[in-house]
């Protein structure tokens, strides 16, 4: 079995599954995760507010945000070794990295966001994030 890390930003919950907006991208990664978790393999999410310790104890992880900043985030690892920083990998190759295919996930989203809250909520400082 293999064993699957994300390592993401700062969200407002473990899944940044909440508020008026859900981020597309978020739902896709929750449903893979739920169907990597079905398949046997394990996986985890480290967001970076509620798991702080997670990226500072594991030696890779600290090591790219130290040299690249938090823009490296999310940051996967696949049993240990770094497969993807600054953006989720797509489900495809998900697939190839853990040697099984996901059937239910939906395509990637191609926006661009890393916060659960609209735009607008951003950008006037009520975000939850």
């Amino acid at each position: 079995m293999k064993k699957l890390e994300f390592f993401e930003p700062a969200m407002c919950c473990d899944t940044g599954l909440c508020g008026p907006s859900i981020d597309p991208e978020l739902l896709r990664v929750a449903t893979v995760v739920e169907e990597v978790l079905k398949s046997g393999n394990y996986v985890s999410r480290h967001n970076l507010k509620s798991d702080p310790d997670a990226f500072v104890t594991n030696e890779t992880v600290a090591g790219i945000l130290k040299e690249l900043g938090i823009d490296s985030l999310p940051i996967t690892l696949v049993d240990g070794k770094v497969v993807a920083t600054g953006s989720y990998p797509s489900n495809e190759r998900i697939s190839e990295l853990l040697d099984f295919e996901l059937n239910s996930a939906p395509e990637p989203a191609t926006e661009d966001s890393s916060c659960c809250c609209p735009p607008a909520a951003s950008d006037e400082g009520t975000c939850c994030c």
